[in-house]
């Protein structure tokens, strides 16, 4: 069976971009030409790939169970056929997925996604906030480059240390910790909130509570820092956050920062990404440029 491998190029692209006309725009080809890819596409998986729902195109249901792995292809062909070959930034045509806690993409996406327009202005970005974790979007190749707090797990996983973070407290202006020496009793007693996607209304800072006998009451978890600071600044709630990746944020709300009445670790802070992309060069462009923009946060006096 004879199989043009060129319809893998042009199946990815037509599952990213989710229309004809933007996979013909991704590739540099015609429309015409596109849609003649997804005909012979259709024919060779028996399937229709891409169907109208009014005036978009939606992807089938084993359009979807392919995509991850159809992307994996491509960018392991890619990285075979072009690890040998000079890295042109000018002439980079790519799609990053960059997933970073929200913070840090607060503190550091428009660094980075300016950074990458100067450098390779072929080059998307997809930014996501979320939480770093080594799951298996990793090693689907669906996720090109992510943030942690921690060393992966998982051994085909790779983890490169960019900073480290010591935790703070945040209050509005006028708030009662501000007046007078802050105390673990005086911190546990206030009303606190908790960053959590999943709604936890826990963290470590209760074990470290739990050791001096305190219990902390945590009131209401939101589901990002950006959140969580703009509640702090609507009231009396309390929020522990990690100081460098959210100054900035703090500062647009006006909030004082006070010092963690307890003794923490401080936070570190890892570029995660897949074994895969070791020796692909464009992807070690990116996270190059990733962590010197992350490491410019921390640096001294930046502050």
């Amino acid at each position: 069976m004879q199989l043009d491998l060129n319809l893998l190029t042009a199946l990815d692209a037509l599952l990213e971009e989710g229309s004809v006309a933007g996979a013909a725009a991704r590739l540099h080809v015609t429309a015409p030409a596109m849609s003649r890819s997804l005909g012979r596409i259709r024919k060779v998986t028996g399937d229709q790939i891409l169907v109208r729902t009014g005036r978009s195109m939606v992807p089938t249901t084993r359009a979807l169970a392919m995509r991850a792995e159809v992307h994996a292809l491509v960018q392991q062909a890619h990285c075979l056929l072009s690890a040998q070959r000079e890295l042109d930034l000018a002439s980079l045509q790519r799609v990053f997925h960059v997933r970073w806690h929200d913070a840090l993409t607060a503190a550091c996406g428009t660094a980075l996604t300016a950074a990458v327009r100067r450098q390779a202005p072929g080059v998307r970005l997809r930014l996501s906030a979320e939480p770093g974790t080594d799951d298996a979007e990793l090693r689907r190749g669906e996720v090109d480059l992510e943030s942690s707090s921690s060393r992966p797990t998982l051994p085909d996983v790779r983890h490169r240390l960019v900073g480290s973070d010591r935790m703070v407290v945040a209050v509005r202006q006028g708030h009662p910790l501000t007046k007078g020496p802050m105390s673990p009793e005086r911190y546990a007693a206030a009303e606190h909130l908790t960053v959590s996607r999943r709604g936890s209304l826990r963290d470590p800072i209760d074990d470290a509570l739990a050791t001096r006998g305190l219990e902390r009451r945590v009131v209401a978890a939101g589901p990002t820092a950006a959140f969580a600071l703009q509640l702090a600044a609507a009231g009396d709630l309390v929020v522990t956050l990690p100081d460098v990746v959210t100054r900035a944020a703090r500062d647009q709300l006006g909030l004082v920062t006070l010092p963690l009445p307890i003794p923490l670790p401080d936070v570190s802070l890892y570029l995660l990404w897949h074994q895969r992309y070791d020796e692909d060069r464009a992807h070690t462009w990116l996270r190059d440029l990733a962590a010197e923009t992350v490491q410019a946060l921390f640096a001294p006096g930046t502050a």
